[in-house]
């Protein structure tokens, strides 16, 4: 079966997490995603190892179907090998800092020049203004954004969320960007920049943040548990802030994660005071609206916590969704590994790495159907310079041992 994006070919300068993340989705697509590294490598393949001189999770999670060349992008052969190489890619993708790329010799315009088809996407922390050259990190995308002011509970300090919203939220952002590049190709004939920003990323996944900001202008946000409201949206602990109330409860036997979230729905007031044992207060005026509910979301959650304290987590899913009630249960990295249903999904894929051996990777989430996806290893270090440079590029043999000797690759 064709893939979606056959025949799309990728020269992947990206490092680390957010263009890793970015350029694994193209591959996983279909697209030839050929990696570049200097010759000791991309930095991940060293960092949070679990096993001596074997590329850590870290890397072989976030560049799998992936390609793999070296190059020396400070020597001269370097610059001149991807100079030849450029004409041959639809894409360039990269995540140095700003200016990096440029100061290489490669400016957009130079390579407009040498490649007028050519997509050029970068990824930065920040976007033209007086951050533009701060350092970015996933926490710091986060803390800028607008997600750690309103993650964490009114009374504690801004939390950053265990997703990572700064750097893959941004490498999803950017294959959008990508993939729109490529289709105003095909009726331009032209190339384009593509560029994305962390603190734009996570700001557009913070919108509805920027939302209540601007309704605080006409009171008090009801569908929040603060008691007291500022000028600015509170954190607001695991209240939905939305058209429906919800909020985690805690179940049996009450460790980290025994917890399960419950959405209140109007449909669903009679049946969950059935459950909790409280039928009496289904038609009460006093909770029988979402309206008369609204001021005391405390006490409702309180009492539906009373019932589900009592059970596990799993037993209070199967009753609530026996009634059609919109809840989820708290999963633990663990649960999420072992999930039966996730592995059926191909959601959790087991992946044999030649020198790690077999390993657990998070497998694409875009389902096309007539496009699967095979997750396939990520590549060792050069394992694949006689590829491109010999067999596609045309170097021969004897060249490229010589450049190997000299460091270029």
């Amino acid at each position: 079966m064709a893939k979606a994006l056959e025949g799309v070919r990728v020269l992947d300068m990206t490092h680390v997490q957010s263009g890793p993340s970015c350029t694994q989705i193209l591959a996983w697509l279909g697209a030839d995603v050929v990696k570049i590294e200097s010759p000791t490598g991309d930095i991940t393949r060293s960092q949070l190892r679990d096993l001596p001189d074997v590329d850590s999770l870290y890397f072989t999670m976030l560049n799998c179907n992936k390609r793999s060349i070296t190059l020396n992008m400070k020597s001269d052969e370097g610059k001149e090998l991807f100079t030849n190489m450029l004409p041959h890619f639809d894409v360039l993708a990269e995540n140095f800092g700003p200016g990096a790329v440029d100061r290489m010799g490669f400016s957009w315009e130079k390579l407009q020049e040498i490649n007028p088809r050519l997509i050029y996407a970068s990824i930065k922390g920040f976007g033209e203004g007086p951050y533009t050259h701060y350092k970015a990190y996933e926490v710091v995308a986060q803390a800028m954004g607008g997600s750690m002011s309103t993650t964490g509970f009114d009374d504690g300090p801004p939390l950053a969320t265990g997703a990572q919203i700064g750097d893959s939220g941004t490498g999803i952002h950017t294959v959008a960007g990508i993939l729109a590049a490529l289709y105003q190709r095909e009726h331009t004939g032209t190339g384009q920049r593509v560029t994305v920003a962390m603190q734009h990323s996570v700001l557009n996944l913070c919108r509805v943040k920027l939302r209540d900001q601007q309704r605080l202008t006409h009171g008090p946000l009801a569908e929040y548990p603060n008691e007291e409201f500022g000028d600015e949206v509170p954190r607001s602990g695991n209240a939905s802030g939305g058209g429906q109330p919800g909020w985690a409860v805690k179940c049996h036997p009450g460790g980290p994660n025994d917890y399960i979230y419950v959405i209140v729905q109007p449909v669903g007031w009679e049946p969950i005071t059935k459950l909790i044992g409280r039928p009496e207060i289904a038609n009460d005026p006093e909770w029988s609206t979402p309206k008369a509910r609204l001021s005391k979301l405390d006490k409702m959650f309180q009492m539906i916590e009373e019932w589900s304290s009592n059970h596990g987590k799993w037993e209070v899913l199967e009753k609530l969704n026996e009634h059609n009630i919109p809840c989820g249960p708290i999963l633990s990295t663990k649960e999420l590994i072992e999930d039966q249903s996730l592995a059926d999904n191909d959601m959790i894929v087991r992946v044999d790495h030649p020198e790690r051996g077999d390993f657990a990777t998070v497998g694409c989430p875009i389902k096309l159907s007539n496009s699967t996806v095979d997750v396939a290893r990520s590549p060792l270090l050069g394992e694949h310079n006689r590829d491109v440079y010999e067999s596609e590029l045309g170097v021969p043999a004897s060249k490229l041992a010589e450049l190997e000797a000299n460091g270029v690759i």
